[in-house]
């Protein structure tokens, strides 16, 4: 029999947030466990449930690989006296590493000579090692933990069984008071508690109790069903993937099932029943071939097929009350205005050293107003954008918000066409939201991607100015979500604006408020958004050293530092490019010592100094132009044509001269090249030796 290892970890049920990279964790710190305990296996396999995290190790080394280590000790000039003799320095390291001098070698290593000894590390058992596996599981990390009983271990929920095997050998350990045994449990209803024989059994063994331990069989499960349904329904039904893999993370054993709903439910907004399906039941909704929606649910059982009706008339009759509710809070929110409910904000605290969520309005207003003119908007959508500004938080004081939070922005557009806004001003009111998570939708329109900027800005400098910048894990008013949103939507829309212009608006706005304001709250602030953009670039594979010398000075145009980005990251992988780097990184690193800008050409004493000054001038408009214009490889390439007059300047002339005047006009002359390469970047932060 094969030496197999199984582990499963079974606790109360996970939230399924939880459970995706719970699985992954232990995936790779098993593997990186491995590796470093120097266990060979032919492969790994992971299992998740809401109730059991588990992997299986196959065809497991019985012993750890032997090695042979070199340990460097002494220099030879402290390891041997001047008669040749060994030291105590020497005998002191030769015993520490279970040898004698007489297993001393001398090596040469940078031209100094050291001694070194060569050790033989027999490999354990691998059984004696597998106990140690209690430290993965107890390292397992969770967004929010929990205590249980008198237990120390802080773990996502109480761990009640531990299986640990290794062939047909228990492992022993114990955790949180739960020894390890070979005995695993099925579905908490229809499954019993069954004892493994080997690891090879797991999947089988648990299958035959209604657990599908694997979370992409149980996802295709689903996925199949609902195929089965549309086939034999003639129907589409909507499946979201965030959805698909919430619910594939409920159940240990999917069964799907269709349900349906009264049609006269259908008046309602169809984005009011989709939010009640999915958001608060988890189902999927169902739409006809012309797009629809139909009075049918389709959900996802934890079990098998017994009884199923039951279950369905159940999840009926929970659904009709909720839709009932939205039905009676949509038909009520319809007898106000949006005035009566813009009132209400005046009575709501957004944050309690930032005022109500009236004044917060007005601040989002005023924003939204200076960054359309900032862009230049037509008359009618800079008025668009005001108004939507206005009214953007009225629908927070309806019903239907209040119960369903998760349709803010949603009611916002449906209420505002109801009470005949303008459809570009209903847009924008849901738009403002966007994105809602990292990879989000972006705001379509450009009223609604104005307010949306306008919006989070006003949030992020409000809450970081009264002192509340995000630490750690802790971000309750997601300002790094918010931060990342403002930047893709800049990347976006390529607007012709700085993120430093649109923060200044906010700091001015801000500077005119009587706030108890932390002193560097703006240093904190551009800190902030530059390790949003960093994250960022770095998504999108760009290496550290090259955003730290395109964000060292400005994030500026978001859209135009990611176009520089990528240029000078494909540069730096260019062994052809060395001499241009050298030149430009040789100007910047001399341009701090000069104490002028202004170049006299009447002092140049050389054909090479004319020369740069010549192609410096021939250069600056044409790059001040591409620049401008955020031609990021064209603005590059008249750089690149001051390399080689900027390496036949050094070549010939002595920057340092000792004529104080011809010093410093050469050095007037490499800081006013500088000024041009530092509008790129400052490439004096890349690395660019690792490339070549």
């Amino acid at each position: 029999m094969a030496n197999n290892v199984l582990f499963e970890i079974g606790v109360e049920e996970l939230p399924a947030r939880f459970v995706d990279d719970a699985e992954m964790q232990l995936k790779d710190k098993t593997i990186a466990w491995l590796n470093e305990a120097r266990i060979s296996y032919n492969s790994i396999t992971s299992y998740s449930t809401p109730r059991r995290i588990s992997i299986v190790i196959r065809d497991i080394a019985e012993v750890q690989s032997t090695i042979e280590e070199e340990a460097r000790g002494p220099a030879v000039s402290i390891a041997k006296d001047e008669q040749g003799q060994w030291t105590k320095a020497a005998i002191g390291f030769a015993k520490g590493q279970g040898k004698t001098v007489e297993d001393l070698v001398e090596k040469e290593v940078k031209g100094k000579s050291y001694v070194f000894v060569t050790k033989r590390i027999e490999g354990k058992p691998t059984k004696e090692i597998l106990p140690g596996f209690k430290e993965i599981i107890t390292s397992l990390t969770f967004s929010s933990n929990m205590r249980w009983g008198e237990q120390s271990l802080r773990f996502a929920r109480p761990i009640r069984w531990l299986v640990a095997l290794y062939g047909e050998e228990v492992i022993p350990f114990e955790i949180a008071g739960v020894r390890t045994s070979n005995v695993t449990y099925g579905h908490r209803f229809l499954g019993k508690p069954t004892t493994i024989n080997d690891a090879e059994e797991y999947e089988r063994i648990l299958e035959e109790n209604y657990v599908i331990a694997d979370a992409g069989k149980r996802k295709t499960e689903i996925l199949n069903g609902i195929k089965a349904l549309e086939e034999e329904n003639n129907y589409k039904i909507i499946v979201d993937n965030d959805l698909l893999a919430e619910v594939t993370n409920l159940v240990e054993y999917p069964t799907v099932f269709q349900g349906t709903f009264e049609e006269g439910f259908l008046k309602l907004p169809s984005d009011v029943l989709i939010i009640s399906m999915k958001e608060h039941q988890r189902y999927f909704p169902v739409k006809s071939s012309d797009g629809n929606l139909l009075p049918y649910f389709i959900g996802v059982r934890n079990g098998n097929g017994t009884a199923l009706q039951t279950v369905v008339k159940g999840n009926e009759k929970v659904l009709r009350a909720r839709l009932a509710d939205a039905e009676f809070f949509y038909e009520e929110d319809q007898k106000n205005s949006i005035d009566f409910y813009l009132n209400k904000l005046e009575r709501v605290v957004f944050q309690e050293k930032l005022g109500t969520v009236a004044e917060k309005v007005q601040r989002v207003r005023n924003l939204t107003q200076q960054i359309a003119e900032k862009l230049e908007l037509p008359n009618e959508a800079t008025k668009h954008a005001i108004r939507a500004a206005e009214i953007g938080k009225f629908d927070l004081m309806t019903n239907m918000v209040n119960e369903f939070t998760e349709l803010q922005g949603i009611i916002g557009e449906i209420y505002a066409l109801n009470f005949k806004e303008e459809n570009e001003v209903a847009i924008a009111l849901r738009e403002q939201y966007m994105p809602t998570h990292a990879n989000g939708e972006l705001p379509a329109t450009e009223i609604g991607a104005v307010l949306s900027v306008a919006e989070k800005i006003d949030t992020i400098v409000g809450i970081i100015s009264v002192g509340l910048t995000p630490s750690g894990s802790q971000d309750p008013y997601a300002l790094r979500r918010q931060a990342a949103g403002v930047l893709r939507i800049l990347e976006d829309r390529k607007w012709k604006i700085t993120l430093e212009e649109l923060l200044k608006l906010a700091f001015d706005l801000y500077d005119e408020l009587d706030l108890d304001k932390d002193q560097d709250y703006q240093d904190k602030i551009y800190d902030f958004f530059k390790l949003r953009a960093g994250f960022l670039l770095k998504e999108l594979g760009i290496e550290q050293d090259v955003v730290q010398a395109v964000l060292n000075e400005e994030i500026g145009n978001f859209n135009y530092s990611i176009e520089k980005a990528k240029i000078l990251s494909n540069k730096r992988q260019d062994a052809s490019f060395k001499a241009t780097e050298e030149a430009l990184v040789r100007i910047l690193n001399l341009a701090d010592k000069a104490e002028s800008n202004v170049v006299n050409p009447d002092l140049f004493e050389t054909d090479s100094e004319k020369q740069l000054y010549e192609q410096y001038l021939k250069s600056k408009q044409p790059f001040e132009f591409h620049n401008d214009k955020q031609e990021g490889l064209k603005a590059f390439e008249q750089l690149e044509l001051l390399a080689d007059p900027i390496h036949q300047f050094f070549d010939n002339n002595m920057v340092m001269a000792d004529n104080i005047e011809i010093r410093n006009n050469r050095l007037a002359l490499v800081s006013v090249i500088s000024v041009l390469i530092r509008e790129f970047a400052d490439l004096t932060m890349i690395e660019w030796k690792q490339s070549f």
